[in-house]
């Protein structure tokens, strides 16, 4: 699953070829403020070759808070999350696992918490 995939947002606004670094292995959430409220499963792209937009770059909306390190997007016109830059590491990006063609994220099984509340990046 190291090939290129097609990712797109609920109208198809926006659609991604996105290469997942290590296949959904990398697959995870995430407990921050943010994260636990969108529910999203993350897996791993890197920064800048494995995210490529086809369409929509106008569509996309990028949110920020705190830090403003992660940059999160989603589509402007059906508010689905498509992929964010991560603050832990700038050179990966998150994909939404459940925006990606073919994949069911309720067959994945059990999948990995990270812990975002207590940010490495927060530590002194």
């Amino acid at each position: 699953m190291n090939d290129p995939q097609k990712l797109t947002c609920h109208c198809g606004a926006v659609e991604l070829r996105v290469t997942l670094k290590d296949g959904l292995k990398t697959a995870r959430r995430c407990n921050c403020s943010f994260c636990r409220r969108r529910g999203a499963i993350a897996a791993t792209a890197e920064f800048p070759n494995g995210v490529t937009i086809v369409k929509g770059a106008d569509k996309l909306t990028l949110y920020q808070w705190g830090t403003g390190a992660a940059k999160h997007y989603f589509c402007a016109t059906c508010g689905i999350y498509t992929h964010h830059r991560r603050r832990s590491n700038p050179n990966e990006y998150g994909i939404n696992v459940a925006a990606l063609e073919g994949i069911n994220p309720a067959k994945l099984g059990e999948i990995a918490w990270t812990d975002g509340v207590n940010h490495p990046s927060d530590r002194k």
